[in-house]
């Protein structure tokens, strides 16, 4: 295609007059202004490829000239008239548009518009055959013929000088051959002398013998270099060559295929949607099609380049180089950070600007193209998430066919290195802004919404129902109503647990939360309470809601205290939320000083023990770290030895949520149970080996360090005492009964007006760190302990307490500036009675005295969540059951122990010895037993409501059972499934099964009517499912109908209603596998339990992890970012198994879904189909 021309002033007229008189088309013709605001009328004329205008008609000088080579010509839509034309009753006359657009970089399009449509078509025609681009097709066409014969030609020039080789070497050895035989035969004339013999004999037997030896002579020689290549076909490096050069072809049409998809998003979705948001009505606004669409355009064009040069590699086949494209890819796939980590922000941008019917209705447009092929935007703008896991899939299918002497191989391995780098980082900056987006998502379900949630600090933890007890007016439960119905259905409460907030709320009729009066509470102001006191007239009254509540008592700064009572729903969900509810309030007590720990210039007093311990965030040969910090604000570990995971589970210093679940979820794969209990009672015993060396050297500095690091330790006798044990203190006699409660160490105590803030202690999580402080009233004050109480608005209690069945942890942080007392003299306080009488020699200093205190909270805590979250470990192994009883035992009996540590203790054995777990929830075998025996009812007797409910008590039941042991690697997909994960197993039998029945259901009627009757029926029982949050019988019902047995009964499906079609689409899409199960995950998220959802999503998102990624590493590390992976994925799975439905067991219709006697197999089914509708012969 010509490049350019030059033309002067003369060529121009000269042929501008050409054109105004022998012109291909001539004509007037409107033409819109440079700034978009008018038409003009010209004249044009068209001349071969180019195209003049004029003023008018007689002008003999053009008054411009478009060069039309390359262009595209097409007819645009008529703009719609203006209101003001309509309301005046004017008559707008129809005009016709065009447009011309220009290959050229920064040309404008022209745009012309004429008044007849036949004028506007020949002028389109004529403009399209003078840009001249059905030559520049042809010619691109011939140029890849052109490039497939040469291809072809050097392929026959190297076979042709494969054969002359061959017949070269082939003329060798007949020469050699020629040579051997000469030799033969004169041997043998002279053994065989004949004087007699005929001459002419001779000459004759001679030319039979060498025709002979000629024919064996191309035999063998044909024979042997068909054997070579044979024997190099069946090669194992032929075989690898040609599985590399597959890998290599897919990887082209892989490209071609993402590619094109790529061009589509930003074709057909993207261009013309900015062109929207320029328009005087727009849709959608710039900033929301930047925030769709990321920088998916810039993408497309590096992949465009790639591509290009992977085919051009395919052209110099076969030798095939690829490192140096990688090598060039590599440094722009950080253009994929941006898309990937605000990927989930841009569909939500999306999801929100649908609300526009405007655009709603436009991009229906835009989806309808025959290029989307019925894809939606969503599904093409999740095509980039993929690409670079791809790229590492396909070097890994590379590199294991490329022999290690090949030329590519150290290339190939860097690049492969440096993706899965790329990959870790991208995944490390989606799970940094993962919480965020969950916190965003929930603030923006709130009708008030919820500043505390756009603090980046704030980590989710858990949410679920709860129904919340109303107080009475004097301050009492009213617990003579937990059981009543309108109780249960009136203090239903949302709640959301973060690591520093509480959140209640009430659901709206439109899905809107919206929050309850104190419906944000602060954990920092909270003492839990998980056995609340109440007379036994109350308990008789609310005897079904026993052991089922807790208590939470909030002491804000300023304002009034309040008390929220929660009831959960069993004793494994109280379990599970009293559990993280401590664990929260215990952390907080490190959150806000390890916010800084890392900065050298912080104006908050950082712990020098944290902060001078670099294995808290430097690599070392047995771990590695990731860039996100956990809820205590440590660097989060990606690989670690064993040894180093448990010396993090054991740091008194913090101990985040998500380690700990993590830890107790996956611990099994790395190590065993009895070593973790092992190391716990070790650090129990020796609390000291739970800090570090370097850290103890700090804890420990001699007093001249501790003046420079803390200032002047106190220097009253009294306040600096050792002492070992905190007395028994009597209760003051004007306190209540129900307001006394034991007091954590980090309580600040009022005394004379100035408060001991031991939450200054900075070492442990349960807030026992700081030494000293730089104020000591205790050197001129004796102290009475009987004047000790901890100030509250509602009433006065002693320093210790004894409540019989409460556990309770409370946290509360005071300013720096309202520090009064160092924390050794708080302990002085605390245990200042019981030092008296104890030897001098037994009395260990303050600093040990908390790292004791600390350890032994630390190994209770670990102990509490392990039992209540995790009993199935000591159910099944009894051996560890006893040990960790036995051990308690001892701990109880150490004269040391605190009193809210002994009671803690005696709650984890009660915890274990029990039997009975007060759940009181049916089993799959108790409802086997109360349906067995008895004729099973026909389908039409059950009601869609009865069987839906009943499907929906089924599936939980069988759902809930499965433990986590079975989602650690990939047990259902091996040959020994039904051993290793059963009750995954009979969780797919249970779901394979109730899809056979419906299938059968439906083709054991014999009429039309009846059929259809069927199908409506259970349609009806899936939606009825969708809204009681069963979405794994809404797959099972939707799987049945789309069985090729029932799909295909087409006389069938005529007759179901639009309706019931219509519900059916729904129904299906949300259920549907495209994008990972997209819409079932946004209907998930957006659920209340109880719920059940389909087991074999969470199983595809296992089995992705579990093959991606190895337990693991080259150094034997263990691969904890897997298992913190798989343990979201668990938790999510346990919130729904944890929460029962409240559905009453109908033995009738259980029997019907459960009797298995007239279901048919498949090929029956097909059989049966067939029967109803044969195939159509063509």
């Amino acid at each position: 295609m010509q490049k350019g021309i030059r033309l002067n002033d003369g060529h121009v007229t000269y042929l501008g007059l050409l054109a105004k008189k022998d012109g291909t088309r001539r004509g007037c013709l409107s033409k819109k202004s440079s700034d978009n605001t008018k038409w003009h009328t010209k004249w044009f004329a068209l001349l071969q490829n180019m195209l003049f205008y004029f003023e008018n008609e007689s002008s003999s000088r053009p008054s411009g000239l478009y060069l039309l080579e390359g262009c595209i010509c097409d007819r645009a839509p008529s703009p719609k008239p203006s209101l003001s034309a309509k309301e005046g009753g004017v008559t707008a006359r129809r005009e016709y548009y065009f447009t011309v657009s220009f290959t050229h970089e920064n040309q404008k399009a022209l745009e012309l518009r004429t008044e007849d449509v036949k004028d506007c078509d020949e002028w389109v025609a004529a403009i399209s055959h003078a840009s001249y681009r059905n030559l520049a097709t042809e010619h691109e066409t011939l140029m890849q013929k052109y490039l497939h014969l040469l291809q072809i030609v050097e392929t026959e020039k190297t076979v042709a000088k494969q054969l002359r080789q061959q017949i070269e070497d082939g003329e060798i050895e007949i020469e050699r051959l020629k040579s051997e035989i000469a030799g033969l035969l004169k041997d043998n004339e002279k053994i065989h002398a004949s004087p007699a013999a005929a001459p002419n004999d001779d000459d004759s037997e001679i030319k039979k013998i060498k025709k002979v030896q000629s024919f064996l002579r191309g035999w063998i020689c044909r024979r042997k270099w068909k054997t070579i290549i044979q024997d190099y076909i069946r090669s194992p490096h032929a075989e690898s060559m040609r599985k590399r050069n597959q890998v290599v072809f897919s990887m082209l049409d892989s490209e071609a295929e993402y590619v094109q998809q790529l061009h589509i998003l930003v074709n057909n979705f993207l261009r013309p949607l900015r062109m929207a948001a320029s328009s005087k009505k727009p849709p959608i606004t710039h900033d929301d099609v930047s925030s769709i669409f990321l920088n998916s355009e810039t993408i497309m064009f590096l992949h465009q380049i790639f591509y290009q040069g992977l085919k051009a590699r395919i052209a110099s086949w076969p030798t095939l180089v690829l490192a140096d494209l990688f090598d060039i890819l590599l440094p722009m796939l950080n253009i994929y950070q941006e898309f990937v980590r605000n990927h989930q922000y841009s569909l939500q941008i999306l999801a929100h600007c649908k609300q526009n019917r405007d655009f709603d209705k436009l991009l229906k447009q835009y989806e309808a193209k025959p290029d989307c092929e019925e894809r939606t935007l969503e599904t093409f703008l999740t095509y980039p998430m993929f690409q670079i896991p791809r790229y590492i899939l396909t070097l890994h299918e590379l590199l294991a066919h490329t022999p290690h002497e090949h030329v590519e191989r150290n290339s190939l391995d860097y690049a492969k290195s440096k993706l899965e780098e790329l990959s870790r980082i991208m995944h490390d900056e989606v799970s940094e802004t993962e919480n965020i987006r969950k916190n965003l998502a929930i603030e923006r379900m709130i009708v008030e919404g919820c500043e505390i949630l756009l603090d980046t600090s704030q980590t989710f933890v858990r949410q679920g129902s709860l129904i919340q007890v109303p107080m009475s007016e004097k301050g009492k439960i009213t617990r003579g109503r937990l059981g009543s119905l309108s109780l249960k259905k009136e203090g239903e409460r949302q709640c959301f647990l973060f690591s520093k907030h509480l959140i209640i709320c009430t659901r709206g009729s439109g899905g809107k939360l919206h929050l309850t009066k104190n419906g944000v509470v602060s954990l920092i102001d909270c003492t839990l309470m998980e056995d609340p006191e109440g007379t036994d007239d109350e308990y008789k009254s609310g005897q079904d809601m026993e052991h089922l509540d807790f208590k939470i008592v909030v002491e804000p700064k300023d304002s009034q205290s309040f008390t929220v009572i929660l009831v959960a729903s069993s004793r494994q969900e109280k379990s599970a939320w009293t559990s993280d509810i401590s664990q929260c309030i215990d952390n907080i007590r490190c959150n806000g000083l390890m916010m800084n720990a890392f900065e050298d210039n912080s104006k908050v007093t950082v712990p020098q023990m944290i902060k001078s311990d670099s294995s808290l965030y430097c690599d070392d040969v047995d771990i590695r770290f990731s860039k996100m910090m956990n809820s205590c604000k440590v660097l989060q570990i990606r690989y670690a030895s064993v040894e180093r995971l448990l010396e993090r589970l054991t740091d008194l210093r913090f101990l985040s949520i998500d380690f700990l679940n993590t830890f107790l979820h996956s611990y099994r794969v790395f190590t065993t149970a009895d070593v973790v209990l092992d190391k716990l009672i070790t650090i129990y015993k020796k609390p000291i080996s739970a800090i570090p060396a370097r850290s103890l050297e700090l804890f420990f500095a001699s007093s001249q360090n501790s003046k420079l690091l803390y200032g002047e330790p106190p220097s009253s006798p009294r306040a600096s005492r050792k002492f070992s044990s905190p007395p028994p203190l009597a209760i003051a006699k004007n306190s209540s009964p129900n307001r006394r409660r034991k007091l954590s160490l980090n309580i600040p105590i009022i005394t004379g007006g100035k408060a001991l803030d031991l939450a200054a202690l900075s070492c442990s999580s349960n807030g026992y760190a700081s030494m000293y402080s730089s104020m000591s009233p205790f050197s001129k004050t004796t102290l009475d302990i009987n004047k000790l109480y901890v100030s509250s608005p509602i009433s006065k209690f002693s320093l210790f307490s004894y409540n019989n069945g409460m556990v309770m942890s409370s946290c509360r942080e005071l300013d720096n500036n309202r520090s009064a007392l160092s924390a050794a003299s708080a302990f002085a306080i605390a245990t200042a009675g019981a030092n008296e009488g104890f030897p001098t020699d037994q009395r260990n200093g303050d600093k040990e005295f908390v790292i004791r205190r600390a350890a032994t909270n630390r190994v209770l805590n670990v102990l509490r969540h392990w039992v209540s979250k995790h009993s199935p470990d000591f159910e099944s192994n009894n051996e560890l059951k006893t040990k960790v009883i036995a051990f308690l035992e001892e701990v109880m009996h150490d004269p040391e122990l605190l009193t809210q540590e002994r009671k803690a203790a005696a709650n984890i054995i009660r915890t274990l010895t029990q039997e009975d777990h007060g759940d009181n929830q049916i089993t799959l075998e108790d409802v086997t037993q109360l349906v067995g025996g008895g004729k099973t009812e026909p389908f039409e007797n059950h009601s869609a409501l009865e069987i839906a409910e009943q499907l929906t008590l089924l599936d939980h039941v069988v759902f809930k059972v499965i433990p986590y042991e079975e989602f650690f690697g990939q047990g259902w997909m091996k040959n020994d499934k039904n051993e290793k994960t059963p009750y995954i197993m009979r969780t797919t039998k249970h779901f394979n099964d109730i899809s056979n029945l419906i299938a059968t259901e439906i083709l054991h009627c014999e009429d039309v009517v009846s059929r259809v009757a069927v199908i409506e029926k259970w349609v009806a029982v899936a939606d009825i499912c969708r809204c009681l949050h069963n979405y794994n019988a809404v797959l099972e019902i939707t799987s049945s109908l789309n069985r090729s047995s029932v799909f295909r009964l087409k006389k069938t499906w005529l007759k179901v209603s639009k309706q019931t079609k219509a519900l059916i689409d729904k129904l299906q899409k949300l259920v549907s596998s495209e994008g990972r199960f997209k819409n079932l995950r946004e209907a998930l998220k957006n659920c209340d339990p109880p719920c059940v959802p389909y087991l074999g999503m969470y199983l595809t998102d296992l089995a992705f992890i579990e093959e991606g990624t190895p337990n693991y590493t080259e150094d034997n590390l263990v691969n904890f970012s897997k298992m913190r992976m798989i343990s979201h994925i668990i938790r999510e799975i346990r919130q729904f198994q944890q929460t029962a439905y409240k559905i009453d067991l109908q033995p009738k219709v259980a029997q019907y879904l459960m009797d298995r006697s007239s279901v048919l197999d498949e090929e029956s089914m097909y059989e049966a189909s067939l029967r109803i509708e044969p195939k159509m012969s063509n």
